[in-house]
This record gives C-alpha cells, sequence and structure tokens, in this order.
C-alpha cells in the first residue's frame, strides 16, 4: 500500500521557517494511517544522522517531511507531493542517510532527477546532511565529466543522484550497477 502525503492547498502568505511555507495553515491529504511526526527526535533517526540535520539548520520537519520520512525509512512505497520550498529534497536525503549501510560501499539509493540542477542539489543535501555518518554520494549529469562518473563509481557511493540519460549510460555501461539498491526515488514527476 502506497502512503501518500500531499498538500493540497497553499496560503499566499509564505513565510521563512523550515526553509519555506507555513505549515500550520495548509490542508492534507494522507493515507489513513499515516500520522505525522513532530519532531526529528521521534522519527527513530540515528543519532549521528540528527547531529547532521541539526548542523545542516533545521530545528523542526517541515509538514512533508513530518508525513513521509516514517513511512518510506519503513519501506513503504510513498507518493509525496508539495510545492516548492517545502523540504521535499532534504526529506529526500534525510530518509536516504537513515536507510543506507555506509559499511557496503555498493551504490543502495537511486534518485533520479528531471535537471542537472536538482541532481546536484541533492547530492549537495546528501553529503551536507550525512556528513557526521561519511556517506558518499555522486551526482551522475550530463555536462560533466563520463570518466569522472565511472571513477567515483567504481571506487563505490552508497547514493547516486543523476539525471535520466546519465543514469541509463552508467547502467548500460555496466558502471552503475544497480543490484544492491533497495531505495529509488522519482523527482518532480508532473502529472499528465
Amino acid at each position: 500500500m502506497a502512503a501518500t502525503a500531499t498538500q493540497s492547498v497553499v496560503p499566499a502568505n509564505r513565510t521563512r521557517r523550515n526553509g519555506g511555507i507555513d505549515d500550520e495553515k495548509l490542508v492534507f491529504e494522507t493515507t489513513e494511517g499515516v500520522e505525522p511526526i513532530m519532531s526529528f527526535d521521534q522519527m527513530g533517526i540515528r543519532d549521528d544522522l540528527l547531529r547532521g540535520i541539526y548542523a545542516y539548520g533545521f530545528e523542526k520537519p517541515s509538514a512533508i517531511q513530518q508525513r513521509a520520512v516514517l513511512p518510506i525509512i519503513q519501506g513503504r512505497d510513498v507518493i509525496a507531493q508539495a510545492q516548492s520550498g517545502t523540504g521535499k529534497t532534504s526529506m529526500i536525503a534525510l530518509t536516504v542517510c537513515q536507510m543506507v549501510d555506509t559499511s557496503n560501499r555498493e551504490v543502495q539509493a537511486l534518485i533520479v532527477s528531471p535537471t542537472r540542477e536538482l541532481a546536484s542539489q541533492t547530492e549537495r543535501v546528501i553529503l551536507a546532511i550525512g556528513d557526521y555518518i561519511n556517506i558518499q554520494a555522486h551526482a551522475c549529469i550530463g555536462g560533466k565529466s563520463v570518466g569522472e562518473d565511472i571513477r567515483k563509481l567504481e571506487y563505490g557511493v552508497h547514493v547516486v543522484s543523476g539525471t535520466p540519460g546519465r543514469v541509463c549510460d552508467m547502467i548500460k555501461r555496466r558502471t552503475l550497477r544497480t543490484r544492491a539498491i533497495n531505495c529509488l526515488f522519482l523527482m518532480n514527476l508532473m502529472r499528465c
């Protein structure tokens, strides 16, 4: 069963809190049984990762993080939809950091983004939040050296954030091995 966390109403008056929108004025559609978790400490996140989250500047989870992080960590399929600036990228970063086994240098999480900028931003957030757990992430994106991608992937990374074309190229070259991937995120899918 998929858990959904969808922001349906976005207020006109935006405030700067946790990087985005005033969460108290939002209306949600959420799958039955999915309850918001109001603090990072209550999410069962490991201590070193909590240090990274707080060092990154977060004080409390955004509305989308409150509803989607725990179901993802529990292994549920989640469709999360929210306005820009509401914490979706950091939600993915912290769940990936929680789920990855850093003693295994194989790719365990793959994040596919529609743009190079979003893939690079996701990589940066993962590296920042995961600083205290020594997570290795790499952005496989067009416009960068294929040789660098191959070297990074052969050395071993835990997470790949990339664009569809470069990710497919690395898989076809058998440089991006998918056997250990247990977490797949498709960012910014459009509804038709």
